[in-house]
């Protein structure tokens, strides 16, 4: 919704000054301008990023009107299940959670908590470490660097993403002088017309340098800068899992080491003590 009405204000600021100050909005109708700036632009976007980043700069693009990935909720559930989880394996050994990390998406355990249970991605994250402890893997500084090197590729890839999005970002203005000297061109053509003919040709040429930093500064630019703050946030939701995995490794009982994952949590989107309390109280016994 916010995103929405950002982009509205943009265009409303920029057009309505320029209509109150006298300008007429048919003089910026020039759709080949466009087309050379925004076309040229995501072309290049295409063919200077491999097809993954692609897919994924635009997949992020319309994510950002959809708001966060995680919410409070979310984060809630993911410390519920954890307390879940480190309960089972204190009470019934690390053997005990094999048959729900050996197939999670059939696993009843996680299936008590469905905003986790249908991010393939964090599930299998998670199972992942977990079959390690349940395969004898006891050394949490091992486990801690394996994990830190796991998240910085995952995040170099997403990082990727938003770095490509601020590139295209800041090719419009470069392809906005494209469009703008063809369009100069196009009037030494006509150079021998009268000079309302000249003057609207000429209008029409400097639509290119308007449009291409329009699109840089006014959309593109914050929708890259957008991206990379919903990619560090959603860090800190696997964040969350690695410590409380460490937590759990060194012995802490279930309700501390979801209180060192709670910890890692951004402040807008971290329970409080006493909801995670109220939380872990209502789960089902194991």
């Amino acid at each position: 919704m916010f995103v929405i009405i950002g982009i509205i204000s943009v265009i409303v600021c920029v057009l309505g000054s320029y209509v109150a100050m006298g300008g007429k909005l048919a003089v910026l109708n020039q759709p080949f301008e466009v087309t050379i700036i925004f076309g040229a632009g995501i072309s290049a976007f295409v063919v200077g990023n491999p097809m993954r980043v692609v897919k994924g700069g635009f997949g992020r693009i319309a994510g950002i009107f959809k708001g966060p990935k995680y919410k409070k909720s979310d984060y809630l559930e993911l410390l519920t299940m954890q307390y879940q989880v480190f309960k089972l394996m204190k009470q019934k050994g690390a053997l005990a959670i094999e048959q729900h990390v050996e197939n999670p998406h059939d696993s009843t355990l996680f299936q008590e908590f469905p905003r986790f249970h249908h991010d393939h991605h964090a599930l299998d994250f998670f199972c992942d470490y977990l079959r390690l402890l349940t395969m004898g893997t006891d050394n949490p500084h091992e486990i801690e660097a394996l994990i830190d090197s796991d998240l910085e590729a995952m995040h170099m890839q997403d990082h990727q993403v938003s770095h490509a999005l601020t590139g295209m970002a800041e090719s419009f203005p470069a392809l906005g002088i494209v469009a703008a000297v063809l369009g100069v061109i196009k009037t030494m053509g006509s150079i021998n017309e009268p000079p309302e003919v000249l003057g609207k040709l000429i209008g029409g040429a400097l639509v290119g340098t308007f449009l291409g930093i329009l699109l840089c500064y006014g959309f593109f630019a914050p929708f890259a800068n957008h991206v990379k703050t919903l990619i560090e946030e959603e860090a800190t939701y696997f964040n969350s899992m690695k410590a409380g995995l460490i937590a759990h490794m060194q012995g802490y009982a279930p309700a501390i080491s979801v209180e060192f994952a709670r910890k890692v949590l951004a402040d807008h989107n971290r329970p409080t003590f006493t909801e995670v309390e109220d939380a872990v109280s209502n789960l089902p016994p194991i």
